[in-house]
């Protein structure tokens, strides 16, 4: 898991332009699906069907997002340089100072205006690209060109860094779960889905062309281990979390008890979470035609949203047993 890790990571796909990831991920899934499809909005179905002579099989869709914040030009002046605005959740404060990359392979560094107050954080507006142009001519990017950061995946014993672990370690783990499961009782979607950093608006397609009767979504929370940390209880190495709430969701009190039974029968370790800051493919799951009982197991992860993400590989090994644990036998609610 952490070579595909390695390989998801430092791979590009800002949102609306995932195709390089979704073609990694469906050179694994292939030998393991029974159908396979991609949507109006790009999102990878991946479908593994009941075991023969399984009664009324559950609809269960399982979504991981393959998209990862990123920026777009919106301006080169005179000079050169690109101004940019964000696409998702791109913070000043992990911005600043970082490498990016264009999608057309162009590299580029993040400055700001005004550097006598370079104890204040600019906002994005007061940012530029270098990308080494002398002038407006010579500039190989243009208004509307996709960007990402750039920066190499790194391995501190179980501690795992890179960019974009939000969410490609959602991605690796439906990957090993659906490695995992031999046979099933269940009727399974796996949806590697598109634009989730921007209004998890993949999901929402995918939910409403599948019409699941459970939904949960794979996705990084925040976590409380850190100096001055949110008043959260997640940590890194404790086990991946069950969702209660977070600003977009109330998980369905169903599904919690589904997830925190089956982890505790199995003795896989897991953490109880609520997040205080943003949400998930769930959200938009749960909403779909006429409802659907939704949840979500999240990843502890640290400095979410910057260059460098950091999970516990602990945390993604026990994500695959408790998600195996729970697609392999019959959903008895």
């Amino acid at each position: 898991m952490k070579q595909l890790l390695k390989t998801l990571t430092e791979t590009f796909g800002p949102s609306g332009h995932e195709g390089e990831v979704r073609k990694i991920i469906l050179k694994e899934v292939k030998p393991l699906a029974d159908e396979i499809r991609v949507d109006a909005l790009g999102s990878l179905i991946v479908r593994k069907k009941p075991a023969r002579g399984s009664k009324n099989p559950r609809r269960i869709m399982l979504a991981a997002h393959m998209d990862e914040i990123g920026i777009i030009a919106s301006h080169i002046d005179k000079k050169g340089f690109v101004r940019f605005t964000n696409v998702g959740g791109t913070f000043g404060r992990y911005t600043l100072g970082a490498r990016i990359r264009f999608m057309n392979g162009v590299t580029g560094v993040i400055g700001y205006d005004l550097p006598e107050h370079v104890e204040n954080v600019p906002p994005i507006n007061k940012m530029y690209i270098d990308v080494g142009a002398t002038k407006k001519e010579d500039c190989p990017v243009k208004v509307g060109d996709f960007a990402a950061f750039e920066r190499s995946y790194m391995e501190m014993g179980d501690r795992l860094v890179a960019k974009s672990m939000d969410d490609r370690t959602g991605v690796a783990v439906l990957i090993e779960t659906l490695r995992s499961i031999k046979s099933t009782p269940n009727d399974l979607y796996f949806v590697f889905t598109t634009q989730e950093e921007v209004g998890v608006r993949g999901a929402g397609a995918a939910a409403y062309g599948i019409d699941p009767e459970i939904g949960l979504a794979v996705d990084v929370t925040a976590t409380g281990d850190t100096p001055a940390s949110m008043k959260v209880m997640t940590e890194l190495g404790k086990g991946p979390c069950v969702k209660f709430r977070d600003p977009g969701m109330l998980s369905d009190p169903r599904v919690v008890d589904w997830m925190i039974s089956t982890a505790e029968k199995a003795r896989i370790p897991y953490q109880r979470e609520v997040l205080l800051i943003g949400s998930t493919d769930a959200r938009e799951i749960q909403i779909s035609r006429a409802g659907v009982m939704a949840g979500a197991l999240s990843i502890p992860c640290r400095y979410v949203h910057s260059a460098s993400e950091m999970v516990d590989y602990r945390d993604l090994k026990n994500s695959v047993k408790l998600l195996t644990a729970l697609l392999s036998k019959v959903v008895s609610f």
